[in-house]
């Protein structure tokens, strides 16, 4: 994807894990990268952990569940920078402890997954499409899961078929959802909008036991970040096979 100027990035919930890998992944080949963390702490924190490589980044303070720092952020980027380039969507919570089945997981539960998951994600790409429509060629990820997919769940032999993490599942189906909706919405326009499942990886979400290392986590995240004019508009993929929905 070719700018005048480096592109910019920003990646919600950044300041560790997948996003953290993102980060540096594209900040390694020259791309702005902006660290959204909740936390300025700890945002401020990981861009330090960046410039051990060598990597140029800036903490933004970015609340997704909250509107007024959403705001805030969208205005520092546009008096910064005037436009956006590309927004990876990775901020995302999963309350295994809560998740008890569909049968009796609490609407509380629901609520406070969809709240970061998926209206979350919803409020922060409507705050940053206009800086979005100013690139060249801007690109939204949408970090979504194989937990998502009903074609995944509904199939006996598929290996999630047996997982009822029934509201963490929900919110990434909506994700995806909302990917297909949007891309269609933005067809004709620079932009475009894929949907990514990283893969089962070592975060503090997917636990030690998982079978993939944080930097191949990042890496259909990455990819769908870089696409060419050439690219899909409205997928849903890992590592660049495009998933069942």
């Amino acid at each position: 994807m070719a700018t005048a100027t480096p592109a910019i990035a920003l990646i919600t919930g950044a300041n560790k894990g997948i996003g953290l890998e993102t980060a540096r992944q594209l900040g390694r080949i020259g791309i702005t990268v902006l660290i959204g963390s909740r936390d300025l702490v700890r945002g401020t924190s990981a861009v330090r952990e960046l410039a051990k490589d060598g990597i140029q980044a800036k903490a933004i303070q970015l609340e997704v569940t909250d509107a007024a720092s959403i705001r805030s952020a969208a205005d520092q980027v546009n008096s910064e920078h005037g436009r956006l380039d590309i927004l990876i969507n990775n901020a995302g919570i999963l309350d295994y402890a809560a998740e008890t089945g569909p049968q009796t997981t609490t609407i509380a539960t629901f609520r406070r997954v969809f709240e970061t998951n998926f209206f979350g994600l919803v409020a922060v790409t409507q705050a940053f499409l206009p800086l979005l429509k100013r690139s060249p060629a801007g690109r939204i990820v949408n970090l979504s899961s194989i937990l998502g997919s009903i074609a995944e769940h509904a199939d006996g032999n598929s290996p999630i078929h047996h997982a009822h993490l029934i509201a963490y599942d929900s919110s990434k189906a909506a994700v995806n959802m909302y990917t297909v909706e949007l891309a269609l919405a933005l067809a004709g326009t620079a932009i475009k909008v894929n949907a990514a499942h990283p893969g089962w990886v070592k975060t503090d979400l997917g636990g030690e036991q998982a079978p993939l290392a944080v930097a191949d986590g990042a890496k259909t995240t990455v990819a769908l970040a870089l696409l060419g004019p050439d690219g899909p508009n409205g997928g849903y993929f890992h590592q660049g096979v495009h998933m069942r929905w």
